[in-house]
C-alpha cells in the first residue's frame, strides 16, 4: 500500500481552536447565522473532519440589533410546545427580540448545525450577548468580519 495516499483524520484534541467575535449590529440574521455555523463546524479549516469537532468558538455581541429583510419581521414566529394538551405557544419575532434576542441567534445557528451529539457539542461553543460587552476578553478573540 502506498503510504502517500493515506487520509489523515485529526482528533478534536489536536485541532487548533480559536475564539472569534462577531458584531451582529445591522446584519441580516440568516447571513450571519450561516457564517457562524461554518466557523463552529470548522468548515473554514483545511483539516475539516465531518465527524469531529475541529471548529472554533464564536462570541456574538449586539444580538438585539440583528435584522430581518422584507416582511419577515411581521411574519416570522417561534413555536414551542409544553407537552400538555393545548400547550402550544407561538411567539412573534418582534416579541422574541424584546424578550430574548440571544435565543433568535441560537435558534438560527442551531438549525444549521447537525442534529446529533456533535451538533449539541458545537452549540455550546456559541456565546451570544445582548449588548456590546462580553466576559471572554481573556481568550483574546479575533474579529470575524461578516459582510452585510
Amino acid at each position: 500500500m502506498d503510504s502517500g495516499k493515506i487520509t489523515k483524520f485529526i482528533k478534536d484534541t489536536e485541532a487548533d481552536k480559536k475564539w472569534y467575535v462577531v458584531d451582529a449590529e445591522g446584519k441580516v440574521l440568516g447571513r450571519i447565522a450561516t457564517e457562524i455555523a461554518r466557523v463552529l463546524r470548522g468548515k473554514h479549516k483545511p483539516v475539516f473532519t465531518p465527524n469531529t469537532d475541529v471548529g472554533d468558538y464564536v462570541i456574538v455581541i449586539n444580538a438585539e440589533k440583528v435584522r430581518l429583510t422584507g416582511k419577515r419581521p411581521e411574519l416570522k414566529t417561534y413555536f414551542r410546545y409544553s407537552g400538555y394538551p393545548g400547550g402550544d405557544t407561538e411567539t412573534s419575532f418582534k416579541e422574541m427580540m424584546n424578550k430574548r434576542p440571544e435565543y433568535v441567534i441560537h435558534h438560527a445557528v442551531g438549525g444549521m448545525l447537525p442534529h446529533n451529539r456533535l451538533g449539541r457539542r458545537l452549540r455550546k461553543k456559541l456565546k451570544v450577548y445582548r449588548g456590546p460587552e462580553h466576559p471572554h476578553k481573556a481568550q483574546q478573540p479575533i474579529n470575524l468580519e461578516i459582510k452585510k
